[in-house]
């Protein structure tokens, strides 16, 4: 394909303004097939890592989009080859479910065992096309509807737990750990949210948490470093990425979690059978709902909301706290229409989103020979080949974000809002609603709403806070240095209703 070539034959994907741009075969080379996925996998998690990876790469094509091999690779990827998007202008091709398929692409070019998911592949595996897709998010969606009045209050209920925990860990030992604290927090919200129940008056006790954690780490064990410098890094190239670890560690765990939803989620798992869905199938798709997706969504999204906050220190948190007051109190409590009217927290939630997104992978599968465009130029791309999206790439784009590395606490205030569309955490447009067929995040408003509820909590309890960040397996580390109590705000009498 002649990179002087005018014309675009094939289906073009993109607005008919960019049929001007220069078409350009993709740069990048993939190595041979067994070698060059090694390469790039040691070049991924030891040599330079993550970011480092992607952007020494397109610093050398001078390209935002090019070939690589992303993880795991041999032996448990037959083929790691991607495209690879890195810009906010092609990235977008990933929701077009007309042209990419879905199927089971959520972990790349590897899929993790249904042993994990009960014997089921898991709506989150399956593509629109499939009938049990809809069935199965039109049954996630029925869900959560009939919960919208609970939002609010369980969650503020489980933030009361988590506050109580953090200011006794700051006072008896200095500091807190704030990821842990919000693994139980969101475990127990989840759980509450579903089942009506908090997990402690059932079998799990206290133990969920870790009971998902273990869960989760075995399933994306290949996409992960832990980090150690005691440990050779060939050695856990070889336990972590070389082949899969088998479910058989975590079969009686996976078991407790099913058998508490199955107990307790009555009323969904009933509601599921009259769609014509089986009730344990339901309930694997369930358990995967709250574990994977919420649960482990939130392991990475809270901690990088605070870590964020946090670092933007007291100027910020002033703002946010008289906004936060003044509309609650102007509201009579904590309601979805007082949340509405907070300009800045909304703006702070989705700055937090787009600079540090839960999920940073997207893949699909071209179903259909397509030439797609970057900033710069266009490039074909050929049925079968899987499309790599690097969603904090795209989403820090500096031909659309002004100061793209900053945090910029007011970015999506007033005509800032026009730029919700290149926001993509949730597996589409910020701007866009999930239907049953896309395979945008059924929870994405819920997500946004738990997020703005735990900066309007924090500040109606705290004026400021020092903190300390790192990174973890997945996402970032926060411990909390310091809590500074608002003396005079009463928020116990702040009513929270819808």
């Amino acid at each position: 394909m002649s990179s002087s070539s005018s014309s675009l034959p094939l289906n073009f994907v993109n607005s008919s303004s960019s049929s001007k741009l220069p078409l350009r075969s993709i740069p990048g080379d993939c190595g041979s097939p067994f070698f060059g996925p090694i390469k790039d996998r040691f070049d991924y998690f030891y040599n330079e890592g993550r970011d480092p990876f992607f952007r020494t790469r397109m610093q050398k094509y001078q390209s935002t989009v090019f070939r690589a091999n992303m993880p795991p690779g041999p032996f448990m990827a037959l083929n790691p080859n991607v495209v690879v998007l890195l810009d906010a202008i092609s990235f977008p091709i990933l929701f077009d479910t007309s042209r990419i398929e879905k199927r089971n692409v959520l972990d790349g070019t590897y899929m993790p065992s249904t042993a994990f998911t009960g014997g089921y592949r898991v709506c989150a595996y399956l593509d629109p096309s499939e009938p049990n897709h809809a069935l199965l998010k039109r049954l996630f969606t029925s869900s959560l509807a009939a919960r919208h009045h609970n939002f609010i209050p369980v969650f503020r209920s489980c933030l009361t737990e988590l506050f109580t925990t953090l200011e006794d860990d700051v006072s008896r030992k200095g500091k807190a750990d704030f990821n842990g604290i919000s693994d139980n927090m969101s475990f127990n919200f989840v759980f509450k949210l579903f089942c009506d129940k908090h997990p402690s008056e059932t079998k799990l006790g206290s133990n969920g948490p870790n009971l998902v954690t273990k869960w989760l780490f075995l399933q994306l064990a290949p996409f992960i470093t832990l980090g150690l410098s005691m440990l050779p890094n060939v050695v856990e190239d070889l336990l972590l990425h070389t082949f899969p670890l088998p479910s058989l560690f975590v079969k009686s765990d996976y078991k407790k979690l099913y058998h508490a939803f199955y107990a307790s989620a009555s009323s969904i798992l009933d509601e599921a059978e009259s769609m014509g869905i089986k009730r344990d199938e339901a309930c694997h798709n369930l358990v995967f709902l709250a574990g994977f997706n919420a649960c482990g969504g939130m392991k990475t999204l809270f901690p990088a909301l605070i870590k964020w906050v946090g670092l933007a220190g007291e100027k910020l948190h002033r703002q946010l706290a008289d906004e936060i007051r003044s509309i609650v109190k102007a509201e009579g409590g904590v309601t979805f229409a007082a949340l509405d009217k907070m300009a800045l927290t909304k703006s702070v939630v989705y700055e937090a989103l787009r600079i540090e997104p839960p999920v940073p992978f997207q893949y699909g599968k071209a179903k259909e020979d397509m030439v797609i465009h970057s900033h710069d130029a266009a490039f074909v791309i050929k049925k079968g080949e899987m499309i790599f999206g690097y969603q904090p790439f795209a989403t820090k784009d500096p031909k659309v974000f002004d100061n793209p590395e900053e945090f910029v606490a007011h970015r999506f205030m007033g005509d800032g809002e026009k730029l919700l569309e290149y926001v993509y955490w949730s597996n589409g447009r910020e701007s866009d609603d999930a239907t049953v067929e896309n395979k945008q995040c059924p929870g994405k408003d819920l997500v946004v709403l738990l997020s703005r509820v735990m900066l309007v909590e924090f500040f109606l309890h705290y004026d400021t806070f020092d903190i300390e960040y790192g990174t973890l397996l997945l996402g970032s580390s926060v411990t909390f240095k310091s809590l500074t109590k608002q003396p005079t705000f009463d928020h116990k009498s702040i009513k929270h209703v819808s």
